[in-house]
């Protein structure tokens, strides 16, 4: 058994630890922005890839949190009628051409493929250089959204009304040249889900656009625990050559909006653009109505910001890629042959109950180092087992969503239900604190200095601030350029008040979400 004495010098030896490490994670009060990165390394999910200008090496701890995201959205799309399918990286340039809005909006970012081929050379001091050797009759464009090349296959597949609605969703990655990049948020090379679909009317594509917008938010809040805002894009902020984009909106815990997913409504423009005709019921012919939408790995960004700690990564159980882990505490052979004997029973127990499971049986780690690293790792449940624990038939339960310092003695004799019973409790438990604290820093304004005063908030955690709009373009514009503020959404639910805009008190139907964001 171990002595009381040796149990104080492992909890003070894991203070001490938890100190040293907990230093390599900046708070977020001091910087928000470190902070976050300092979370996505310490907890082991991605890094810079420093050779590939932009982009990120997504590690197996990162990438599995994006194959459970995958996995979760992937049934949900199927259950609406959605079949997966794949399309070309590369884009001929002559088909972003065919619709003027959508080349204009991502003209900037497109990446350009022009030659192919490659040639090693030797001077004469015999170092070898790499020469380009073929220049392409047609340049492609490595693709930043596929509505262009998907539209022209649509117009292969499409010939009547019965082959409509057609429901397509593709599972790829995308290049986009940005300029700043953010692990998970912003990045040269991404990797996403983009839906398109076609209909026969407007109204059915509607329902398309709303039906995965609700998908879209249900997905948000009862899986990443995430709550939303729905809304409706203005027209300076639709996607390029849209007629209207839905979004969900959500707030990072420094009070910044990260959009989390949207839904275009394309209306006919791509179906003129790339000629995809249907013969109609009444036998006319048409152009088909069209839809886009989709969800990024940004989205594991905002797991990270909206429920992490100073102490690292805080996983929801819906996505947590291992549900719990369990750390032996031992001093001799004697102990340590007894205590792994439980540590495997409460791991088998736990996979019993539909868990993922790890027993951490590594012997050249402390407990204390264990504990932290699951800990940074985000694992909603740590479970401590020593030698007094299994002489006393229990083990200690560490939630991850509650202080270090809280800890449960549950028996062993049915720890796998014990388990299982936590998850939709911790569940809750952050989506629950997510949304107070979303709330409680949802203000509203109704003159331009109450705007710009509720935007900047304590001046450490900002606000959603809602405020009445007059509707034009030039008024977003001045408000976004004296304040860094944009429009998030209108939202669509509302509560029918109308009122005068904050900036030139002229007339506005309802309040909108002014708000920093990503």
């Amino acid at each position: 058994m171990v002595s009381s004495r040796l149990r104080h010098c492992g909890r003070a030896w894991y203070s001490v630890r938890r100190k040293v490490m907990a230093d390599a994670i900046t708070q977020r009060s001091k910087d928000f922005a470190q902070w976050y990165q300092d979370v996505i390394r310490q907890g082991d999910l991605a890094e810079n890839a420093e050779v590939v200008r932009g982009c990120m090496v997504i590690k197996p701890h990162g990438y599995a949190i994006w194959e459970k995201i995958q996995h979760e959205l992937d049934k949900r799309f199927k259950a609406t009628g959605h079949k997966n399918a794949y399309f070309p990286l590369l884009i001929p340039k002559s088909f972003l051409a065919k619709e003027a809005q959508h080349v204009d909006g991502f003209a900037m970012e497109c990446a350009v493929v022009t030659h192919s081929g490659l040639k090693a050379v030797k001077d004469e001091n015999g170092k070898t250089s790499i020469e380009v050797r073929n220049k392409l009759e047609e340049e492609y464009v490595i693709r930043p959204t596929s509505e262009t090349i998907i539209g022209h296959f649509f117009a292969k597949w499409i010939q009547s009304y019965r082959d409509l609605p057609l429901l397509i969703n593709q599972w790829a990655n995308v290049m986009r040249w940005e300029m700043r990049t953010r692990l998970f948020l912003r990045t040269t090379e991404f990797l996403w889900q983009e839906g398109h679909t076609a209909h026969a009317d407007h109204d059915d594509a509607l329902a398309e656009v709303r039906r995965m917008l609700d998908v879209y938010a249900d997905f948000a809040e009862h899986v990443m625990a995430v709550p939303v805002i729905k809304g409706e894009k203005t027209a300076s902020e639709r996607f390029a050559g849209a007629v209207s984009t839905f979004c969900i909106e959500a707030m990072m815990q420094d009070g910044k909006a990260l959009q989390s997913g949207t839904s275009h409504d394309l209306g006919q423009n791509f179906g003129k653009a790339f000629g995809v005709k249907f013969q109609t019921k009444d036998g006319k012919e048409d152009f088909v109505w069209q839809t886009s939408w989709g969800v990024s790995t940004r989205l594991v960004g905002g797991l990270i910001m909206t429920h992490s700690d100073d102490n690292g990564l805080v996983l929801p159980p819906a996505l947590a890629p291992i549900h719990v882990a369990v750390v032996p505490i031992f001093k001799s052979d004697a102990e340590k042959t007894k205590v792994f004997e439980a540590c495997d029973r409460v791991k088998r127990a736990a996979i019993d109950a539909g868990l993922e499971c790890v027993f951490d049986a590594r012997e050249e780690m402390r407990p204390g180092a264990k504990h932290f690293e699951w800990e940074q790792k985000g694992v909603p449940v740590r479970v401590e087992i020593g030698p007094r624990d299994v002489d006393g038939g229990s083990c200690v339960i560490k939630r991850r969503d509650m202080s270090p310092k809280d800890k449960i003695s549950s028996p062993l004799e049915g720890v796998g239900e014990t388990l299982a019973r936590l998850m939709p409790e911790i569940q809750k438990s952050l989506y629950d604190r997510a949304k107070a604290f979303r709330d409680a820093h949802t203000v509203k304004a109704d003159s331009y200095d109450a705007l710009k005063q509720a935007l900047d908030g304590d001046g450490k955690v900002g606000n959603f601030v809602l405020a009445h709009w007059d509707g034009t373009a030039e008024t977003e514009a001045k408000i976004k350029d004296e304040t860094k503020a944009t429009i998030r959404c209108i939202p669509l639910e509302h509560d029918g008040e109308t009122g005068k805009c904050v900036l030139t008190g002229q007339p506005s139907k309802q309040r909108v979400i002014f708000a920093r964001a990503y």
